[in-house]
């Protein structure tokens, strides 16, 4: 069952990769743009055909992809050249390759909930013989936790994920009766409690929505944002230095951990379900990280392009675009350093284990 699931998640990251892409077709066609190669995959062709002014290609690596539109990073005197758009248009382009993945995410994440028997809400229902924090001036039950230290909550597992980020002392707001009711400066600790092996914080959430198709497409898109959340999470340990480049994982290390996570699965029902949620995350994770502002991801696109049209604006003179070309073609090559660094890491902690 190993080699299925690595090859379902090698299928999966292929198919990340090319609705990205598709996103900035459409949208580069759809602006009257010149494309001149649509490709998945990279590396030696295996299938290859030209199409009025496109060549479609599929291509034997199924980790990359391109889209290449005609004066993407220079100038070009041709009037459909991606350089002779107006800005709106270069806009909207660059950001449908996130938006694809960002949608692909959420539509995977709507069909697994449209199975679903019920949802959890993050709705106090009981709590605990002993617990302190019920009170008139504390938490009652019927409470819905509405935020955190200011931090939204979206679903009943964020509660005790951001009491465990904190430090005992929190603002929480529940909605109460139909009001927003504030908890400030609010302590709460993990307590002993008879017949319980490990320290609870003595509220209970055993309530259920019912899967009607509006609470589907509310729980599918606040787990969508959640996700979304967990990469911004991330990037901010990253940045602070909580977690190093060493933690980061590429291509291959991907689709390892989506052929494990099948693979840890009590059923195949599981593993499938386990594997897609997995890969709706990777969905938002790769729209999210496309658009940070560096050089050669689409977010650096989005950045030098702003910046030049308010240059542009204020001089009156057109800037010459082969220099954010110099500077994406720079960044490019570090990226490919990065993945590269990060794809050997992948595979020697693959062997290793």
């Amino acid at each position: 069952m190993t080699v299925l699931y690595v090859i379902l998640a090698i299928l999966f990251f292929g198919l990340l990769v090319g609705i990205h892409e598709l996103g900035h077709f459409t949208a580069a066609k759809a602006c009257g743009v010149r494309v001149e190669a649509f490709a998945i995959g990279m590396g030696p062709a295996i299938f290859k055909k030209k199409k009025g002014e496109t060549e479609y290609s599929l291509r034997v690596i199924p980790f990359g992809g391109y889209c290449a539109m005609t004066g993407e990073d220079g100038e070009s005197e041709d009037a459909r050249a991606f350089v002779n758009q107006s800005v709106w248009k270069r806009l909207l382009i660059l950001f449908a390759g996130a938006f694809m993945n960002f949608l692909l995410g959420f539509v995977i994440v709507l069909i697994l909930f449209a199975g679903a028997e019920g949802f959890r809400p993050p709705v106090i229902t009981e709590f605990m013989e002993g617990c302190p924090y019920e009170s008139a001036e504390g938490l009652q039950a019927g409470d819905r936790v509405w935020s955190i230290d200011g931090r939204r909550v979206l679903e009943y597992g964020d509660v005790s994920d951001f009491l465990n980020r904190g430090d005992g002392v929190y603002d929480v707001v529940v909605i109460r009766g139909g009001q927003r009711v504030r908890l400030t400066d609010f302590r709460l600790e993990r307590l002993e409690y008879p017949g319980y092996a490990q320290p609870m914080y003595g509220f209970i959430f055993d309530g259920y929505d019912e899967p009607s198709l509006p609470n589907v497409l509310r729980y599918s898109w606040a787990t969508t944002r959640q996700f979304v959340r967990m990469v911004w999470m991330a990037l901010g340990e990253l940045v602070h230095g909580r977690v190093g480049v060493q933690d980061l994982a590429g291509p291959v290390g991907i689709v390892d951990m989506m052929a494990e996570t099948g693979e840890q699965a009590a059923s195949t029902a599981d593993a499938l379900f386990n594997i897609f949620y997995f890969g709706a995350f990777i969905a938002v994770n790769l729209a999210v990280m496309n658009l940070l502002p560096i050089p050669a991801l689409d977010g650096g696109r989005v950045f030098f392009l702003l910046v030049t049209a308010l240059i542009e604006a204020v001089t009156r003179k057109k800037v010459n675009p082969k220099y954010e070309g110099y500077i994406h073609g720079a960044g490019m090559v570090l990226l490919l350093g990065l993945m590269a660094y990060v794809m050997l890491h992948d595979i020697i902690r693959i062997v290793g284990q």
